[in-house]
């Protein structure tokens, strides 16, 4: 054995690798070195048997996954104390600061492969300008950020949250002891995550239901109809606040308008009711008069039998004549009256017909484009289950189009976006004149539209896209004195056999975005 000095080792391992002719790779070099440097001699490192240890790992919850890429990062640095960490962690358990062992200490491979055996390790912050009070500082704030979202239920993740930021924040803080709380929090963190995530799907799931009972209770209310439409279609993922907000103004309005109406309504059957009140007291007054009018009659009968000369029966036809004319004058007001009634009967029962009109219009509005009048995406899934089911049951073809129209980017930063609007509303306005009755319209984003063709095979849709183009060809659109020529870019999918109509959409976007790159203005099939 030479002196225990690394160069002298490193030296005398390069002659002995030139005499035994052996080639100089890292594991001829690290036997030979131990043999040299009489310490034991370690078994190669397995990164390719740990790499696949890595990859069989389950990766499904963020911390699984953050915890095997710690793994494949170890392996890779041929870092056995890192994949101890990385499987611990990855297992559930806090893994202890790895002991120093002097055997471990010593060079193992020289030199050369001093760089990737070596352990890595986190220097303080006095030591690294880049773990500085500033960097602890933004990371406390970005946990402290992140802190709402993750709700205050659970006592003992909130007080391991503020361990970690007080420990972030305290001066001086050692970069080791910040290391094992981060690693602590993270993998608490994942679980806290995970579970707020199942909470959410757990409330919206629970909405949905609640939203459905409603429905199903309320089939014949088409004023809660609407509401409930367009609840679940807010609570359908994904949410954004853009989109809430504009769902909440457009509940707010019908609910308005509901409110209203209902008012009015219920004004009109009141007046309804009391109208009927007073026939059903004319009536009775009707009744008394005729009585009245009869006892008269029959006792003015009864005194021209005894009259004896005509001056006796002068009086009592005086009398007779005058219960006649009031009678005439009484049934003549009772007339008036009920035709007056019968008037404000029909008028009452036109403004109500009106009225739930106008609520089936407000309630259609949760299904409904704001801009263009075509369905939206709400309605197109529902107009999507009526055809499929027509298609299951009559096993007819039903062909899907989606459209994007060509350049409107450049429409709405030439013209302006009340232009943009404009077009769409010329593109849809023309679309429905063109299209057969049974046919679908829906605006699935932006300037996409959606169009659902019955009864149609594909070499028919197309050809009908294609008659489309020609009409908006035929038809400019006028922006101010200008004529601007819109064209779109289509494919066109018929239903397969077991296929759903998100599936025969996605198929049809393919072929639009083919189209597009063809040379727009084109049709392709799917």
């Amino acid at each position: 054995m030479v002196d225990n000095r690394p160069f002298e080792i490193a030296r005398e391992t390069l002659k002995q690798l030139t005499t035994r002719k052996l080639a100089p790779t890292p594991a001829n070099y690290q036997s030979v070195y131990c043999e040299v440097a009489g310490v034991p001699t370690l078994p190669p490192f397995p990164a390719d048997h740990l790499r696949e240890i890595a990859q069989a790992l389950p990766a499904k919850t963020p911390g699984q996954q953050r915890h095997r890429a710690l793994l494949e990062s170890a392996v890779g640095q041929m870092n056995w104390d890192g994949v101890k960490s990385a499987l611990l962690a990855y297992a559930g358990f806090t893994p202890a600061a790895p002991a120093q062992d002097a055997a471990t200490a010593a060079p193992v491979a020289g030199a050369a492969l001093a760089p990737a055996m070596a352990t890595p390790t986190l220097p303080s912050a006095a030591a690294a300008p880049a773990l500085t009070a500033e960097f602890f500082e933004q990371i406390a704030r970005l946990i402290d950020y992140a802190r709402p979202a993750l709700g205050t239920d659970d006592a003992r993740f909130n007080q391991q949250t503020q361990d970690v930021i007080s420990a972030l924040r305290q001066p001086g803080a050692d970069a080791i002891v910040v290391k094992r709380l981060l690693a602590d929090f993270g993998h608490r963190l994942s679980f806290a995550a995970e579970e707020q995530v199942e909470v959410r799907a757990g409330l919206l799931k629970l909405l949905h239901l609640i939203f459905e009972n409603i429905g199903e209770l309320s089939v014949d209310d088409h004023w809660l109809t609407g509401q409930i439409e367009a609840l679940k279609s807010a609570s359908l993922p994904p949410l954004t606040l853009r989109r809430l907000d504009e769902v909440e103004r457009l509940l707010r309005d019908v609910i308005f308008k509901q409110a209203e109406a209902k008012g009015r309504e219920l004004q009109a059957h009141e007046e309804m009711r009391q109208m009927l009140v007073a026939f059903v007291a004319r009536l009775s007054q009707m009744t008394e008069s005729t009585s009245t009018f009869h006892s008269k009659l029959d006792e003015s009968a009864r005194l021209i039998e005894r009259a004896k000369t005509l001056t006796d029966v002068a009086p009592v036809l005086k009398d007779v004549v005058g219960a006649t004319r009031t009678m005439a004058q009484d049934t003549m007001s009772v007339r008036d009256e009920l035709r007056g009634m019968r008037e404000k009967a029909l008028t009452t029962e036109a403004e109500i017909a009106k009225l739930h009109q106008e609520l089936d219009r407000v309630s259609i509005q949760a299904r409904h484009d704001s801009l263009t009048g075509a369905l939206n995406r709400k309605g197109l899934d529902e107009a999507l289950v009526r055809e499929l089911s027509v298609v299951r049951r009559k096993d007819t073809p039903l062909c899907v189009a989606l459209l994007d129209i060509d350049n409107f980017k450049k429409i709405n930063d030439k013209l302006g976006h009340a232009t943009g609007d404009a077009a769409l509303m010329h593109l849809a306005a023309v679309t429905r004149e063109v299209m057969r009755p049974q046919d679908t319209l829906a605006r699935y984003g932006g300037e996409e539209f959606v169009l659902l063709l019955p009864d149609t095979a594909l070499d028919q849709g197309v050809e009908a896209m294609t008659r489309l183009q020609r009409e908006l060809t035929k038809r400019f659109f006028m922006a101010g004195a200008d004529k601007v020529l819109i064209t779109f870019s289509a494919g066109v999918a018929q239903l397969a056999a077991d296929e759903t109509g998100p599936d025969a959409i996605k198929r049809a976007d393919q072929a639009m975005y083919l189209a597009k790159r063809a040379g727009k203005n084109r049709v392709l099939a799917a």
